[in-house]
C-alpha cells in the first residue's frame, strides 16, 4: 500500500521501469511525469514530457478484471499532443493525436449523439448532485474505478459523460483526455477550463468529461460544489 489506501503491485514497477526506459531512450530531451516514479523539478525545463500511468486501475488489476490500462501520453505547454491507453485484459489499444482523430483497434471513433437517457458514470455522491430532472432519467451505470478507461469509453460513445472527483492525478488523465478531444469531447474543470498537464502541481480538482449541452450541464454541477 501506497500513502492512504491506493494499492501498488510489483506489476505498475516493472511497467514504469520498461516504459521510462524505452521512451526516455528514444527521446532523451524529454520530461517523465509518472504515477510511480519520484517526481522532480527536473522535468519543468523540457519541452515536452511523458505523462505515464504504468496501469490505471491497480484495484481491478489486483483482482483480475479487465477495466484497466497502460497510459501514456506526450504533453507540450499543459496540453496532450498525443495518448494511448492499452487495455490489454480486453485486447483493446485507444490512440489520439491531436488533429488525427481518436480510433480504437483501427477504427474511429466519437462520442455518442444525445439522448433522452444518458449514462452517466462516475462517484455516486456527485451524481446524486444533479438536478433531479435529469437524475431520474439515468439509467444505472457500473462504476468504472479506472478513470482513464471511463474517459475512454465517453470518447467512443458508450457512456455519455463521466464525472471525475478531485484529486485525480495528470497521469490518470492526459491520455484519456486528448483521446476524448479528437472524439468531439472535452474534459472541464469548476471554471469550465480545460485543465493543464505536467504543470508543477499534477493534482487536479473536480472535473467532468463529455461533450454537449449535457457537459453543461452536469459541469453545473462542480461549479456549485466549488463555490
Amino acid at each position: 500500500m501506497k500513502a492512504g489506501s491506493s494499492p501498488v503491485s510489483e506489476a505498475d514497477y516493472a511497467v514504469d521501469k520498461f516504459l521510462r526506459e524505452t521512451l526516455l531512450a528514444a527521446r532523451p530531451d524529454y520530461g517523465w511525469l509518472s504515477e510511480e516514479t519520484t517526481d522532480t523539478d527536473a522535468r519543468l525545463s523540457a519541452r515536452r514530457t511523458f505523462v505515464v500511468d504504468p496501469i490505471d486501475g491497480t484495484r481491478a488489476f489486483l483482482k483480475g478484471r479487465s477495466t484497466w490500462c497502460v497510459s501514456v501520453a506526450v504533453v507540450e505547454d499543459g496540453v496532450s499532443l498525443c495518448g494511448v491507453l492499452d487495455c490489454p485484459a480486453k485486447n483493446s489499444i485507444f490512440h489520439a493525436q491531436a488533429g488525427k482523430g481518436a480510433w480504437q483497434d483501427g477504427r474511429l471513433i466519437e462520442v455518442r449523439k444525445p439522448s433522452d437517457r444518458p449514462l452517466v458514470g462516475g462517484p455516486k455522491a456527485l451524481i446524486g448532485a444533479l438536478p433531479e430532472d435529469l437524475r431520474v432519467r439515468l439509467p444505472d451505470v457500473p462504476y468504472i474505478p479506472s478513470l482513464a478507461y471511463r474517459i475512454a469509453i465517453v470518447a467512443n460513445g458508450e457512456f455519455d459523460a463521466t464525472f471525475v472527483k478531485p484529486d485525480s492525478h495528470d497521469w490518470d488523465l492526459a491520455a484519456a483526455d486528448i483521446i476524448l478531444r479528437e472524439a468531439g469531447g472535452h474534459i472541464l474543470d469548476s471554471r469550465g477550463e480545460a485543465p493543464r498537464y505536467a504543470c508543477r502541481e499534477t493534482a487536479q480538482g473536480a472535473l467532468v468529461a463529455g461533450s454537449g449541452a449535457l457537459l453543461a450541464e452536469i459541469a453545473g454541477v462542480i461549479r456549485h460544489l466549488g463555490s
